[in-house]
Protein backbone atom coordinates (compact mmCIF):
# COMPACT_ATOMS: atom_id res chain seq x y z
CA UNK A 1 0.00 0.00 0.00
CA UNK A 2 3.12 2.59 1.15
CA UNK A 3 4.52 2.05 -2.55
CA UNK A 4 1.49 3.43 -4.34
CA UNK A 5 2.14 7.09 -3.21
CA UNK A 6 4.35 8.31 -6.15
CA UNK A 7 8.14 9.08 -5.34
CA UNK A 8 8.25 8.07 -1.73
CA UNK A 9 11.04 5.88 -0.88
CA UNK A 10 11.29 3.80 2.41
CA UNK A 11 14.10 2.56 4.46
CA UNK A 12 14.46 1.77 7.89
CA UNK A 13 17.18 2.96 10.51
CA UNK A 14 18.36 2.26 13.38
CA UNK A 15 18.05 5.28 16.11
CA UNK A 16 18.90 5.75 19.71
CA UNK A 17 18.10 1.35 20.19
CA UNK A 18 15.17 1.19 18.00
CA UNK A 19 14.18 0.72 14.08
CA UNK A 20 12.47 4.02 12.60
CA UNK A 21 10.11 3.47 9.18
CA UNK A 22 11.01 6.18 7.14
CA UNK A 23 9.74 7.59 3.95
CA UNK A 24 11.70 9.69 1.69
CA UNK A 25 11.11 11.83 -1.31
CA UNK A 26 12.70 14.43 -3.46
CA UNK A 27 16.33 14.69 -3.60
CA UNK A 28 18.50 11.89 -2.57
CA UNK A 29 22.02 12.39 -0.88
CA UNK A 30 23.46 15.70 1.60
CA UNK A 31 22.52 18.42 -1.50
CA UNK A 32 18.99 19.24 -0.91
CA UNK A 33 17.70 21.20 2.33
CA UNK A 34 16.06 18.37 4.01
CA UNK A 35 12.70 18.69 5.74
CA UNK A 36 11.70 16.68 8.81
CA UNK A 37 7.69 15.70 9.11
CA UNK A 38 6.66 14.76 12.08
CA UNK A 39 2.80 13.29 12.84
CA UNK A 40 0.61 13.13 15.51
CA UNK A 41 -2.35 10.67 16.88
CA UNK A 42 -3.80 9.10 15.32
CA UNK A 43 -1.54 9.42 12.13
CA UNK A 44 1.26 7.92 10.76
CA UNK A 45 3.85 9.28 8.22
CA UNK A 46 0.92 8.99 5.56
CA UNK A 47 -0.52 12.18 6.76
CA UNK A 48 2.38 14.12 5.29
CA UNK A 49 2.16 12.70 1.41
CA UNK A 50 0.93 15.89 0.30
CA UNK A 51 3.48 18.06 1.49
CA UNK A 52 6.16 15.14 0.84
CA UNK A 53 5.12 15.81 -2.43
CA UNK A 54 4.65 19.76 -2.75
CA UNK A 55 8.40 19.72 -1.19
CA UNK A 56 9.96 17.70 -3.45
CA UNK A 57 8.77 19.07 -6.68
CA UNK A 58 10.44 21.98 -4.88
CA UNK A 59 13.57 20.66 -4.85
CA UNK A 60 13.82 19.82 -1.19
CA UNK A 61 14.61 16.32 0.57
CA UNK A 62 10.73 15.59 2.48
CA UNK A 63 11.83 12.93 5.26
CA UNK A 64 8.69 11.64 7.42
CA UNK A 65 9.70 9.37 9.98
CA UNK A 66 6.46 6.95 11.43
CA UNK A 67 7.30 7.79 15.16
CA UNK A 68 8.39 4.44 17.64
CA UNK A 69 5.13 3.28 18.48
CA UNK A 70 3.73 3.73 15.08
CA UNK A 71 3.26 2.15 11.74
CA UNK A 72 6.04 0.48 10.63
CA UNK A 73 9.07 1.34 13.65
CA UNK A 74 9.53 -0.25 16.85
CA UNK A 75 7.30 -0.01 19.48
CA UNK A 76 8.95 -0.70 22.86
CA UNK A 77 6.66 -2.41 25.42
CA UNK A 78 7.65 0.08 28.40
CA UNK A 79 4.97 2.53 28.65
CA UNK A 80 7.52 4.67 29.80
CA UNK A 81 9.75 4.81 26.96
CA UNK A 82 7.38 7.18 25.18
CA UNK A 83 8.74 10.80 26.53
CA UNK A 84 9.40 13.04 24.49
CA UNK A 85 12.91 12.97 25.54
CA UNK A 86 12.97 9.38 24.24
CA UNK A 87 11.53 10.65 20.83
CA UNK A 88 13.97 13.69 20.62
CA UNK A 89 16.94 11.00 20.94
CA UNK A 90 15.42 9.40 18.17
CA UNK A 91 15.69 12.20 15.47
CA UNK A 92 18.88 13.52 16.87
CA UNK A 93 19.67 9.91 15.66
CA UNK A 94 17.65 10.29 12.19
CA UNK A 95 19.52 13.87 11.61
CA UNK A 96 22.89 12.23 12.07
CA UNK A 97 22.21 9.22 9.64
CA UNK A 98 20.52 11.97 7.30
CA UNK A 99 23.92 13.67 7.33
CA UNK A 100 22.51 17.27 7.63
CA UNK A 101 24.26 19.85 10.03
CA UNK A 102 20.55 21.17 10.16
CA UNK A 103 17.31 19.87 9.42
CA UNK A 104 14.12 22.01 8.06
CA UNK A 105 11.27 20.65 10.74
CA UNK A 106 7.28 20.50 10.25
CA UNK A 107 5.21 19.04 13.16
CA UNK A 108 1.88 18.35 13.99
CA UNK A 109 -0.38 17.51 16.89
CA UNK A 110 2.10 15.26 19.04
CA UNK A 111 4.96 16.09 16.52
CA UNK A 112 4.33 19.80 17.15
CA UNK A 113 4.87 18.89 20.45
CA UNK A 114 8.00 16.98 19.67
CA UNK A 115 9.44 19.58 17.56
CA UNK A 116 9.30 22.24 20.12
CA UNK A 117 11.18 19.77 22.02
CA UNK A 118 13.53 19.14 19.40
CA UNK A 119 14.30 22.97 19.07
CA UNK A 120 14.38 23.38 23.20
CA UNK A 121 16.69 20.56 23.20
CA UNK A 122 18.93 20.73 20.09
CA UNK A 123 18.44 24.39 18.73
CA UNK A 124 21.49 24.02 16.76
CA UNK A 125 20.13 21.06 14.22
CA UNK A 126 16.93 22.81 13.64
CA UNK A 127 17.46 25.61 10.67
CA UNK A 128 13.31 26.72 10.98
CA UNK A 129 10.39 25.42 12.10
CA UNK A 130 6.54 25.53 11.13
CA UNK A 131 4.16 23.51 13.71
CA UNK A 132 0.40 22.74 13.35
CA UNK A 133 -1.84 23.10 15.80
CA UNK A 134 -0.08 23.09 19.20
CA UNK A 135 1.35 25.96 20.65
CA UNK A 136 4.84 25.83 22.95
CA UNK A 137 4.06 26.45 26.50
CA UNK A 138 7.51 27.07 28.64
CA UNK A 139 8.00 24.39 31.45
CA UNK A 140 5.92 25.84 34.56
CA UNK A 141 7.47 24.05 38.17
CA UNK A 142 3.66 24.56 40.22
CA UNK A 143 2.45 21.74 37.67
CA UNK A 144 2.73 19.52 34.67
CA UNK A 145 0.06 19.91 31.42
CA UNK A 146 -1.59 16.81 32.58
CA UNK A 147 -2.29 18.58 36.08
CA UNK A 148 -3.44 21.55 34.43
CA UNK A 149 -5.47 19.63 32.46
CA UNK A 150 -7.02 17.80 35.29
CA UNK A 151 -8.02 21.17 37.17
CA UNK A 152 -9.44 23.04 34.15
CA UNK A 153 -11.55 20.17 32.41
CA UNK A 154 -11.86 17.22 35.27
CA UNK A 155 -11.24 13.24 34.76
CA UNK A 156 -13.46 13.29 31.77
CA UNK A 157 -10.91 15.47 29.49
CA UNK A 158 -10.00 12.47 26.89
CA UNK A 159 -6.04 13.01 27.80
CA UNK A 160 -7.34 12.00 31.09
CA UNK A 161 -9.16 9.33 29.90
CA UNK A 162 -6.47 8.01 27.98
CA UNK A 163 -4.12 7.90 31.04
CA UNK A 164 -4.73 4.17 32.24
CA UNK A 165 -3.19 1.50 30.69
CA UNK A 166 -5.62 -0.92 28.72
CA UNK A 167 -8.85 1.41 29.29
CA UNK A 168 -8.57 3.97 25.97
CA UNK A 169 -7.21 0.66 24.16
CA UNK A 170 -10.79 -1.43 25.22
CA UNK A 171 -12.79 1.43 23.99
CA UNK A 172 -10.77 1.72 20.58
CA UNK A 173 -11.08 -2.44 20.57
CA UNK A 174 -15.07 -2.19 20.80
CA UNK A 175 -15.00 -0.60 17.23
CA UNK A 176 -14.25 -1.47 13.67
CA UNK A 177 -10.64 0.32 13.00
CA UNK A 178 -12.15 1.50 9.98
CA UNK A 179 -15.27 3.43 12.17
CA UNK A 180 -12.68 4.79 14.08
CA UNK A 181 -10.17 6.27 11.84
CA UNK A 182 -13.74 8.04 9.59
CA UNK A 183 -14.79 9.09 13.27
CA UNK A 184 -11.35 10.53 14.48
CA UNK A 185 -10.41 12.18 10.93
CA UNK A 186 -14.13 13.82 10.55
CA UNK A 187 -14.12 15.96 13.61
CA UNK A 188 -14.86 19.37 13.21
CA UNK A 189 -16.69 20.44 16.62
CA UNK A 190 -14.40 23.33 18.01
CA UNK A 191 -13.66 22.20 21.36
CA UNK A 192 -12.09 18.89 22.95
CA UNK A 193 -13.53 15.87 23.61
CA UNK A 194 -15.13 15.86 26.83
CA UNK A 195 -15.75 12.03 27.58
CA UNK A 196 -18.23 11.48 30.05
CA UNK A 197 -17.90 7.77 31.84
CA UNK A 198 -21.27 6.83 30.25
CA UNK A 199 -19.71 7.64 26.89
CA UNK A 200 -16.97 5.99 24.63
CA UNK A 201 -14.66 8.79 23.00
CA UNK A 202 -16.62 7.95 19.51
CA UNK A 203 -20.02 8.62 20.96
CA UNK A 204 -18.35 12.40 22.00
CA UNK A 205 -17.17 13.01 18.62
CA UNK A 206 -19.40 14.79 16.44
CA UNK A 207 -18.40 13.14 12.94
CA UNK A 208 -20.87 10.72 11.75
CA UNK A 209 -18.18 7.61 10.66
CA UNK A 210 -18.59 8.40 7.17
CA UNK A 211 -15.50 8.99 5.35
CA UNK A 212 -14.25 12.72 5.31
CA UNK A 213 -14.48 14.56 1.30
CA UNK A 214 -10.81 15.55 1.74
CA UNK A 215 -9.63 11.26 2.58
CA UNK A 216 -10.52 8.69 -0.15
CA UNK A 217 -11.13 5.36 0.80
CA UNK A 218 -7.58 4.23 -0.27
CA UNK A 219 -6.67 7.00 2.61
CA UNK A 220 -8.22 5.61 5.28
CA UNK A 221 -7.48 1.86 4.34
CA UNK A 222 -3.75 2.37 4.93
CA UNK A 223 -4.38 3.33 8.16
CA UNK A 224 -6.48 0.23 9.20
CA UNK A 225 -3.84 -1.95 7.37
CA UNK A 226 -1.26 -0.46 10.16
CA UNK A 227 -3.06 0.21 13.32
CA UNK A 228 -5.05 -2.85 12.14
CA UNK A 229 -1.50 -4.53 12.82
CA UNK A 230 -0.14 -2.37 16.04
CA UNK A 231 -2.78 -1.42 17.98
CA UNK A 232 -3.35 2.02 19.63
CA UNK A 233 -0.92 1.24 22.54
CA UNK A 234 1.87 3.16 21.45
CA UNK A 235 0.09 6.29 20.74
CA UNK A 236 -1.87 6.15 23.78
CA UNK A 237 1.93 6.20 25.42
CA UNK A 238 2.97 9.14 24.69
CA UNK A 239 -0.19 10.73 26.91
CA UNK A 240 0.84 8.39 29.74
CA UNK A 241 4.74 10.20 29.69
CA UNK A 242 3.31 13.60 29.81
CA UNK A 243 3.36 13.50 33.45
CA UNK A 244 6.84 11.83 33.52
CA UNK A 245 8.54 14.30 30.36
CA UNK A 246 7.42 17.74 32.48
CA UNK A 247 9.63 16.18 35.56
CA UNK A 248 12.09 15.06 33.73
CA UNK A 249 12.06 18.99 31.86
CA UNK A 250 12.78 20.70 34.93
CA UNK A 251 16.61 22.31 34.04
CA UNK A 252 14.79 24.10 30.86
CA UNK A 253 12.02 25.23 33.12
CA UNK A 254 11.07 28.60 31.40
CA UNK A 255 12.59 28.43 28.09
CA UNK A 256 12.00 30.12 25.05
CA UNK A 257 12.39 28.76 21.89
CA UNK A 258 14.52 30.41 19.61
CA UNK A 259 14.28 28.94 16.47
CA UNK A 260 12.63 30.74 13.62
CA UNK A 261 8.79 29.62 13.34
CA UNK A 262 6.14 29.49 11.87
CA UNK A 263 2.14 28.82 13.43
CA UNK A 264 -0.28 26.97 11.64
CA UNK A 265 -3.79 26.18 13.06
CA UNK A 266 -7.40 25.65 11.77
CA UNK A 267 -9.67 27.74 13.44
CA UNK A 268 -12.17 24.52 14.52
CA UNK A 269 -9.26 22.89 16.07
CA UNK A 270 -9.68 21.05 19.08
CA UNK A 271 -6.25 22.87 20.40
CA UNK A 272 -7.26 26.11 19.04
CA UNK A 273 -10.40 25.89 21.33
CA UNK A 274 -9.02 24.57 24.29
CA UNK A 275 -10.01 27.74 27.08
CA UNK A 276 -6.95 30.10 27.02
CA UNK A 277 -5.29 28.96 24.13
CA UNK A 278 -6.50 32.30 21.70
CA UNK A 279 -5.79 34.58 24.23
CA UNK A 280 -2.37 33.28 24.66
CA UNK A 281 -1.68 33.18 20.97
CA UNK A 282 -2.97 36.80 19.63
CA UNK A 283 -2.25 38.65 22.78
CA UNK A 284 1.11 38.23 23.41
CA UNK A 285 2.28 34.94 25.58
CA UNK A 286 3.02 32.82 22.54
CA UNK A 287 5.37 35.13 20.93
CA UNK A 288 7.03 35.85 24.53
CA UNK A 289 8.02 32.08 24.23
CA UNK A 290 9.03 31.92 20.96
CA UNK A 291 10.23 35.20 20.16
CA UNK A 292 11.44 34.23 16.59
CA UNK A 293 7.68 33.70 16.26
CA UNK A 294 7.20 35.42 12.43
CA UNK A 295 3.91 34.50 11.41
CA UNK A 296 0.79 32.98 12.99
CA UNK A 297 -1.91 31.95 9.97
CA UNK A 298 -5.39 30.82 11.56
CA UNK A 299 -6.98 28.82 8.93
CA UNK A 300 -11.05 29.62 8.28
CA UNK A 301 -13.11 26.82 7.99
CA UNK A 302 -9.85 24.41 9.09
CA UNK A 303 -10.08 21.45 11.58
CA UNK A 304 -7.71 19.13 13.42
CA UNK A 305 -6.13 17.66 10.32
CA UNK A 306 -5.14 20.24 8.53
CA UNK A 307 -2.32 19.23 7.03
CA UNK A 308 -4.51 16.44 5.01
CA UNK A 309 -7.80 18.63 5.07
CA UNK A 310 -6.46 21.86 3.05
CA UNK A 311 -2.53 20.42 1.78
CA UNK A 312 -2.15 22.54 -1.14
CA UNK A 313 -2.46 25.73 1.41
CA UNK A 314 -0.51 24.25 3.84
CA UNK A 315 2.06 23.21 1.83
CA UNK A 316 2.65 26.58 0.39
CA UNK A 317 2.86 28.19 3.70
CA UNK A 318 5.21 25.49 4.91
CA UNK A 319 7.41 26.15 1.40
CA UNK A 320 7.12 29.77 1.85
CA UNK A 321 8.17 29.98 5.12
CA UNK A 322 11.42 27.86 4.60
CA UNK A 323 12.50 29.99 1.47
CA UNK A 324 13.62 32.63 3.40
CA UNK A 325 16.04 30.78 4.80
Amino acid sequence: MAAAVDGVRHRAVEANGVRLHVADAGPEGGGAPTVLLLHGFPDLWYGWRHQMAALAARGYRAVAPDLRGYGDSDAPPDASAYTTFHVVGDLVALIADLGQPQVFVVGHDWGAIVAWQLCLLRPDLVRALVNLSVVYHPRRPEGSPLQTIRAACGEDHYICRFQEPGVAEAEFARYDTKYVFNKTFGMRKPAPPILPKDKSFFDSLDSDGTCPPWLSEEDISYYVEKFAKTGFTGGFNYYRCMHLSWELSAPWTGVQIIVPTKFIVGDLDITYNTPGVQDYIHKGGFKASVPNLEDVVVMEGGSHFINQEKPNEVSDHICEFFSKF
